[in-house]
C-alpha cells in the first residue's frame, strides 16, 4: 500500500518546477536537506526514481514526467476539497440553528432574530418551527443547534437548561370592556367552558393536576393541538383557556383578555436543549443572552410572569 502525504507531493511538485531542490525547500520553508529526505522517502514508497539529479541539475525522468500529471491533478483535487470545506465551515461557525414551536417561532423569535442583527449582522440564525418531539430529536442527531420549549424530560445526549420561567394564565373573549381582571383564582374557573390541549401534551398535564386541586372539573369537548388555534377559538367565544404566557405576543393580536392564574401562581419552565457533543457556533452564548433579556422585556410590561 502506497502511503504518502500531501507534503510530500507538494515537494515533488515544486521541485519539478523549479528544478531545482534549493528554490523549491525555500518556497517550503525547509531546508534543502529536508526537501531531499522527503523525495528520498516519496521515491522509495513509489518504487522509482522521480529525478536524475546532480550537484547543477535537477531533471524528472521518464518515471517522474507521468507521475507529474497524477500528482498534480490529486493534490489540485485535494486542495479544492479542503477549500470547499473551509469555507462550509467558516459559513457554519457565523450560523445558528435555532428550533421552536410554531407559536414561539411565529410572534417572538422573528422580532428577536432582527433586533439581535441590528447588533450582530455577522450571526446568521436559521430557525425550525415544529413540535417539541422534532426538535429534539433534531438536537439529538446534529440537526439543530439549540432548542427552545417546555421540555419537561431530561434526554439522551442532550443537555437541558433552564431558560426563562413563565407563568400559566386565563384567557377569556373580549366581550366585554369593562372585565379585565390582573388576576383570577383556579377555583374561579368552576362551570367554565375549557377548551384545551390533548391530554398527552405535558403542559395540559399540568393543568389539570391542578385544576383537579382547584376543585375544578371539566369536560375536554374542545381540544386543539396548537396554541394558535386554542387563542383563536377561545376569541371566537367557544370558551376560556388556560395557556402559558409565552403566548401573550400571540394573543396581543386576537380580541381576548389575559388573567393571571393565582392561588396558586404556577410557573412553566422553558428550557433550551442542545446536543451535548455538538459545539455552539461563535455567537450562540451572546444570543441567548439577548433574548432573555428580550423575553424579560415584554413579559414584565404585560405584568404576567
Amino acid at each position: 500500500m502506497i502511503d504518502f502525504t500531501s507534503r510530500q507531493l507538494r515537494a515533488f511538485l515544486l521541485a519539478a518546477r523549479h528544478r531545482s531542490f534549493s528554490r523549491a525547500a525555500e518556497e517550503l520553508f525547509i531546508t534543502p536537506s529536508g526537501l531531499s529526505v522527503s523525495i528520498r522517502e516519496l521515491e522509495t514508497q513509489l518504487g522509482f526514481r522521480l529525478f536524475d539529479r546532480t550537484s547543477r541539475h535537477v531533471a524528472l525522468t521518464s518515471y517522474g514526467r507521468e507521475f507529474l500529471a497524477v500528482a498534480q491533478g490529486q493534490l489540485e483535487q485535494f486542495d479544492q476539497v479542503v477549500s470547499r470545506i473551509g469555507r462550509s465551515a467558516t459559513d457554519a461557525s457565523r450560523s445558528l440553528s435555532l428550533g421552536a414551536a410554531p407559536l414561539v417561532a411565529a410572534n417572538i423569535l422573528p422580532q428577536a432574530i432582527k433586533e439581535f442583527r441590528g447588533h450582530r449582522p455577522d450571526l446568521q440564525i436559521q430557525l425550525f418551527d415544529g413540535d417539541p418531539p422534532t426538535i429534539l430529536q433534531k438536537v439529538q442527531a446534529g440537526g439543530l443547534d439549540m432548542g427552545l420549549g417546555v421540555f419537561l424530560k431530561t434526554a439522551t445526549g442532550v443537555r437541558r437548561t433552564p431558560f426563562f420561567r413563565f407563568a400559566l394564565m386565563v384567557i377569556r373573549a373580549d366581550n366585554d370592556s369593562g372585565f379585565r381582571p390582573a388576576s383570577t383564582a383556579w377555583s374561579a374557573l368552576k362551570a367554565q367552558a375549557l377548551i384545551s390541549l390533548p391530554t398527552t401534551n405535558p403542559t395540559q398535564q399540568l393543568i389539570s393536576r391542578h385544576l383537579a386541586r382547584a376543585g375544578v372539573t371539566f369536560q375536554h369537548n374542545v381540544v386543539l393541538n396548537y396554541l394558535d388555534t386554542v387563542i383563536a377559538m377561545v376569541e371566537a367565544g367557544q370558551g376560556i383557556a388556560i395557556i402559558p404566557s409565552f403566548a401573550i405576543p400571540a394573543c396581543r393580536s386576537r380580541k381576548v383578555v389575559m388573567s393571571l392564574l393565582t392561588s396558586p401562581v404556577v410557573n412553566l419552565s422553558f428550557y433550551q436543549i442542545m446536543n451535548r457533543g455538538r459545539r455552539l457556533p461563535v455567537g450562540a452564548d451572546d444570543f441567548t443572552s439577548f433574548l432573555k433579556s428580550y423575553i424579560a422585556r415584554w413579559v414584565g410590561r404585560a405584568g404576567v410572569m
